[in-house]
């Protein structure tokens, strides 16, 4: 067996960490990407310390460059110049950041624009950026290596909306496939005014990406893009969800048709600004709305969810070693938070080994959440003693981390909550518990029960101090120290121990010191 598999088996079913190995470290660092799509250009500087993106700076102008093509044939004047200057300001801001040259990508308004070459030219030249025009198909690619970054191994359909276009393309077991462009953007379909006519023409696009994807039905949709997003935030706001965060959020194809109709009926001005939507894209909302509708009564996906990584996120995926893009997002940027926060970094994999044995029946998804809490465990030592149960639930729920359900967040937020032995009735936190049901509510509790009595054991950061013995069926929790642990056994680890039997509803709670 060579050194890195010993290493890795060492480390358990997660793997040694990537970080700090010399080999990938320079795929690790800071990433700038330029989109210049048909309503926005944005520049992104990714902080590629750990698997999950970490935006070091992300900005954008809502330059509307594909505002009008479909008549004119031509970039809208206005955005272009909004756009150039845009562009020089990324460009100057990216060399001072060390990003310098940025990878660039124009999408659907500058590839269909008779002036795109001429816009390119220009852009080079006041900026000294060039350009690089992806046609429809390697802009679906890009997409959906986005939502491989936050969904290793993932499978379903892809749609990426843009505001000249929209794209398709399959994912099956983490790779991409077959994959479609169309003139579906919103930008482009503002020129309707007859709704019925709109509709058909919807219909029969749809139908034709419905005949080129091979008629696939029934699978996940990835939705990416803003409008897409914004959909989203509108469904949010209609049910009174309590947990703001884009990435993850979960719709049926019931709650689709009920918000488009929803929308289609509200005072757009009102709605947005209840739901903090910019009024460039609220415009455009309403003919998302049409595509929307019919995409999911065609495509007849089985559950629907919004990807927050796109393109951008695609294209730093692009940059990253195979063996990176295999690792799971959550853990390895738990492990570098914890690397960079942490008191005691390291101990986190200890304190994985101290609290699994109370979960023997958990799967694969609920390790890999047990050990993001073990590894966040301490991140918020910083904060006020009087709010650290509510930073930790902060940190955790609103995090911009790939691969956690939004229950799968709340979960983790509870555990590490408890951990500061906070009380959730009441509190400004109680309305996500309505995401979780009571199993969930009593294991996030337990979790953070045993992380707060693990939190006591410190000797060294690479040595288990304690173990942890549950024996479900005669209800026996016991904690087995060593005998160099005996010199830190008292009255507040003692305490810590009694509140995680209480939590287990254990009969016989005890602690046994080895001899030698």
């Amino acid at each position: 067996m060579t050194d890195t598999a010993n290493a890795d088996e060492e480390w358990g079913p997660f793997g040694r960490p990537l970080f700090d190995d010399p080999e990938v470290r320079d795929s690790l660092a800071k990433v700038g990407v330029l989109d210049v799509g048909s309503n926005s250009v944005r520049m992104v500087v990714f902080d590629g310390a750990a698997r999950s993106p970490a935006y070091f700076h992300n900005e954008k102008v809502m330059a509307g460059l594909g505002s009008g093509l479909k008549e004119s044939g031509r970039l809208n004047p206005a955005g272009r110049k909004r756009a150039v200057e845009a562009i020089g300001r990324f460009a100057a801001l990216a060399k001072n950041m060390g990003v310098s040259p940025l990878a660039t990508v124009a999408t659907a308004a500058v590839r269909e624009a008779e002036d795109g070459p001429d816009f390119c030219r220009e852009v080079l030249e006041k900026t000294g950026v060039k350009l690089h025009v992806i046609d429809g198909e390697e802009e679906a690619r890009l997409s959906a290596q986005g939502v491989l970054l936050g969904w290793p191994g993932s499978y379903g359909l892809v749609c990426d909306i843009g505001g000249s276009s929209m794209e398709l393309a399959n994912l099956r077991d983490g790779e991409v496939g077959k994959r479609v462009t169309s003139p579906l953007g919103p930008l482009k379909l503002n020129n309707f005014t007859n709704k019925k006519e709109l509709k058909v023409y919807v219909k029969e696009v749809i139908a034709d990406l419905h005949d080129k994807m091979d008629n696939q039905t029934g699978m996940r949709l990835f939705l990416v893009g803003g409008s897409w997003r914004a959909i989203g935030r509108v469904d949010m706001e209609r049910r009174g969800y309590p947990l703001l965060v884009m990435h993850e959020y979960r719709m049926t194809s019931r709650s689709i048709s009920t918000t488009t109709d929803y929308i289609n009926s509200a005072n757009l001005d009102d709605l947005r600004d209840r739901c903090g939507i910019s009024n460039d894209r609220m415009t455009l909302v309403p003919f998302a709305t049409v595509v929307l509708k019919e995409l999911v009564r065609v495509f007849k996906p089985k559950d629907i969810t919004i990807s927050a990584y796109g393109i951008r996120e695609g294209m730093l995926y692009e940059q990253m070693p195979a063996e990176l893009r295999e690792r799971d997002p959550l853990i390895e940027a738990s492990r570098f938070v914890e690397a960079k926060d942490a008191r005691l970094p390291g101990f986190g994999k200890i304190l994985y080994d101290f609290v699994t044995p109370l979960f023997p029946n958990a799967n694969w998804q609920k390790q890999r959440i047990i050990k993001a809490a073990t590894l966040l465990h301490d991140v918020s030592w910083r904060a006020h003693p009087d709010y650290r149960d509510e930073v930790a639930f902060d940190n955790a729920t609103r995090a911009n981390l790939g691969g956690l359900k939004h229950e799968d967040r709340v979960y983790l937020g509870l555990a590490l909550f408890h951990r500061y032995a906070g009380k959730i009735q009441g509190s400004r936190l109680e309305p996500m518990m309505k995401l979780l049901d009571e199993d969930q509510i009593r294991e996030a509790k337990i979790l953070g029960r045993a992380l707060r009595l693990g939190a006591m054991l410190w000797l060294h950061g690479d040595e288990q101090v304690g173990e942890l013995k549950w024996r479900p069926k005669k209800r026996d929790l016991e904690l087995v120290l060593s005998k160099e642990a005996e010199s830190m056994w008292g009255e507040v680890p003692q305490s810590r121990l009694k509140s995680l039997g209480k939590a287990m509803d254990a009969t016989d709670v005890r602690v046994k010191f080895q001899k030698s």
